[in-house]
């Protein structure tokens, strides 16, 4: 009787370790409360680049009008409202025409933020998110969806970014708008407009004026302040001036001379 008394009370004990080890997995799954922080990643990845490991910028995605986000509750799938089809228009490959004059793309699964800087989402309707970074709308939501669930484990991401565009103007075959998916810098900005055209004399000009995109560090918002930058892409061909290769911005309108 006592053995099995004891084998009863291990049998309670495995599973409760069990469901302890569970709900501890569920609560890494969550983008709110991550289980080692940005400066433990930071320091882990420097010790295995060694001297030669670029610092991380501490600059977030900011999300914007338009930018597509999947936002899902742990075990209870994605909350976007409508029916997630496909884009009914093929998407532009890097270096072909520009996108649409809209600059948006097909939505997929994601939910799109509107023209108000709201999503839609299953339970608790329209969420203003504009100006968040991914990390503090997760935050959000978990509170939001705190009223639905218990303890809620909210997982948000960027699909697309619509709102991060910049203008190709002047002497280029294909001018118009075009999204800043990745770091892009001036002579390839040049190239997926299908670069110089029969007029073009190979100068660049710049013209770049802060938004809400960009928040430096330290800064509560960004900067207004309008700048202008000039390049010379035959000065370029020849070695020279190479650092004036800038990487394109949000917002940046580049004209080609």
């Amino acid at each position: 009787m006592k053995t099995f008394s004891q084998a009863v009370k291990a049998s309670v004990w495995v599973i409760i370790c069990f469901g302890l080890l569970v709900a501890s997995s569920w609560a890494a799954e969550s983008g709110g409360e991550q289980a080692v922080s940005k400066e433990t990643k930071e320091q882990y990845r420097q010790e295995i680049l060694g001297k030669k490991g670029k610092v991380q910028s501490d600059r977030e995605y900011i999300i914007g009008y338009r930018d597509i986000l999947y936002v899902e509750v742990y075990g209870e799938g994605s909350m976007a409202i409508g029916p997630g089809n496909p884009a009914t228009e093929p998407a532009v490959a890097d270096g072909a025409a520009p996108v649409a004059q809209d600059g948006v793309r097909g939505r997929g699964a994601g939910s799109e933020v509107g023209a108000d800087g709201r999503i839609s989402l299953r339970h608790i309707g329209d969420a203003y998110v504009v100006g968040m970074t991914l990390t503090q709308l997760a935050d959000y939501l978990k509170k939001l969806y705190g009223a639905v669930y218990d303890e809620p484990n909210v997982i948000a991401t960027l699909l697309q970014s619509n709102s991060r565009q910049y203008t190709m103007m002047g002497q280029v075959k294909n001018p118009g708008l075009f999204h800043l998916d990745y770091p892009t810098v001036l002579v390839k900005a040049v190239a997926k407009a299908g670069g110089f055209n029969e007029w073009a004399n190979s100068k660049v000009t710049i013209i770049r004026q802060g938004n809400d995109l960009i928040v430096e560090k330290g800064q509560e918002k960004a900067s207004n302040k309008v700048e202008k930058f000039e390049f010379d892409y035959d000065d370029y061909l020849e070695g020279k001036n190479v650092e004036k290769n800038i990487e394109i911005e949000p917002g940046d309108v580049v004209v080609a001379h």
